[in-house]
Parts: structure tokens; sequence; C-alpha cells
């Protein structure tokens, strides 16, 4: 029986929250996911045409809302305003800001929680870090209370030299699929790294989470919703586990700490060859497909060092 104390078990964070069971990205899912015990949330922040930020996901708002139509050329207030739009999951909720979001984590009880922001690459890094820095700057005692919980999720090296300039207390993680782009654009420039499950199961994915370990750099997993995968992340290391179902890992990690290795042996490596997400090609293919995506909505990775640089020291 393995003891409680000899394995550090990776954190929850509630990715959009307890999304499985309430609708993402709301104040119900967000608060449901700290309920259970989740050490952090991931959300996603898009800005408003009159410069409200979000949080929400994709760049437009169908999916998931009564609302159409893209997120910055609509805007918050007003009687068509995106503040009276519901989410079409019951039960309905409303679109949080990015304010009302850290006024929930600045709750004397929920003064613990990290707050994992995923930046997408439809933003305007300057203008959405700005509008960010005035809301977190707002609270009475945030560089102790509020900056160290803050980490900001890059998908785009053109985020960085901004995030530096405008958010330097935040600590900054790339979003990733593949470890080559992590290694190459973002190494030097990031605290910790937010990669895809399957591209750490790999031979060079096993070389990346050592070298993460033997630089200091946090690693986190998404989205890992099984039991099996959590047990596979928990055998790696990783810092944090972002998930669906907090509850699900919660109560997983709960067993695991009581005993992990007859718990853990229930769970074998088999899954990694049940699956196309777990093989060579498809995860090469799926990786350009991203950058490629990446690319087209925010521009070349090769070419954002010096512009970026640049829009911060204007910022």
């Amino acid at each position: 029986m393995s003891p409680t104390t000899s394995r550090t078990l990776p954190e929850c964070w509630g990715h959009r929250g307890a999304s499985a069971a309430l609708p993402e990205n709301t104040l119900a899912s967000f608060e449901a996911a700290i309920r259970e015990g989740s050490e952090g949330i991931e959300s996603d922040v898009h800005v408003s045409q009159d410069n409200v930020v979000l949080m929400f996901h994709d760049p437009s708002l169908e999916r998931t809302t009564n609302y159409k139509g893209l997120i910055r050329e609509r805007v918050w207030y007003g009687q068509d305003g995106m503040e009276h739009a519901r989410t079409t999951k019951e039960p309905k909720q409303s679109i949080p800001t990015f304010v009302e979001t850290v006024s929930l984590l600045m709750q004397p009880e929920n003064r613990h929680v990290k707050f994992n922001v995923d930046v997408k690459v439809w933003n305007d890094s300057v203008q959405l870090f700005t509008l960010m820095h005035e809301a977190i700057s707002s609270y009475p005692d945030w560089e102790t209370l509020l900056a160290p919980r803050l980490v900001l999720g890059l998908w785009h090296p053109r985020a960085l030299a901004p995030a530096k300039a405008i958010l330097p207390y935040c600590k900054r993680s790339h979003i990733g699929f593949t470890t080559d782009f992590a290694r190459k654009y973002f190494w030097n420039d990031c605290d910790a790294f937010s990669m895809w499950f399957p591209c750490l199961t790999s031979v060079d994915g096993e070389k990346f989470r050592n070298e993460c370990k033997s630089a200091g750099k946090h690693l986190y997993v998404w989205t890992v919703n099984s039991p099996v995968q959590m047990v596979e992340a928990t055998r790696w290391g990783v810092d944090a586990i972002l998930t669906d179902v907090p509850n699900t890992w919660l109560n997983l990690r709960k067993a695991l700490g009581a005993d992990y290795d007859q718990v853990a042996a229930q769970y074998t490596r088999s899954f990694l060859w049940t699956g196309p997400m777990y093989y060579s090609p498809f995860q090469t293919a799926l990786s350009w497909l991203v950058w490629w995506r990446l690319q087209k909505v925010a521009g070349s990775f090769e070419d954002t060092e010096s512009s970026g640089q640049a829009a911060a020291v204007q910022a």
C-alpha cells in the first residue's frame, strides 16, 4: 500500500467549470466546480464591441446561446446587448463577464482557487490584456490575493510580448497540440505548458514531460474526462488535470490517495492502442491543421515577435 504522502497527485481544474453537468463557461458551472473541490477553473475570453471581456469559448454565439453573431461585432450593453443572451443548455444561464468571474474568485471562501484564462487568438492581445489589467488591479490587495492565482493560456506567440508587458504578474502557459511548437516558440517565455493529452503519450511526449520536470516548468493536460486517462496523467506526474467532470477526478484522486498502487493497477495502459488520436500520423495531421488555422486567424508564428514587442511598447 502506498502512503498518501509518497506521491503528489495532480490538481483538479474545472474545464469551463463543471461543464459536463452545467452550461459551459457560466458562473453556475464555475461555482459547481469550486464547490466540488476543484483547485482551479479554466475559461476562455473574448472582447465585445464595447470593450467588455466575456467568458466564452467560441468567437460566435450560436453554438451555446440563443443569440447569433461574432462577439467582437456585438455590444454587451443595451436592449439587444449580449447581457440578455442565455444558454440553450438547461438551466439557462447568462454569459459571465471577466469582472464577474474575478469577483467570484475574490470571495473569501474562493481565494485559494486558480484561474486559467484561455486567450483565444481572435482577440487583440494589447486591448484584451489592458482591459484585464484594469479589472484585476481594481481590487484591494490584488497583487497578493489575486495575481498569484492567474494563469494566461497562450496559443500564439504574438501574445507573448503584450502579456509580459501588460500582465507581467500572471503566470504564462502555452496551450498546444504539439511539443515541437511548444519548444520552438514558447519554451523561454512560459512558466507552464497546457498540452493536449494524446500528444504526451508518445516517446517524444515522454521526453517533453521530463524536460518540463528538469526545467521546473509546470505541466497541465486537457481535456481529461476518463478515469484511465486520469490515472495515466497521474503516473506522468503532471501538475493539473483539466476536466469537464471535476467530481470524477476528485473522487478518483481520493481513492488514489488512500491506496495508490491498488487503485492505479485497475487502469492499464492498453487504451493507448485503442484510438487514432494516440498514433503519430493522426497527431501530426491535427497539429498542422491547428497550426494552419492559428496562423490564418492571427498571423505567422515566425513574424510575430517583433510586431508583438512593438505593440506592447506602444501600449
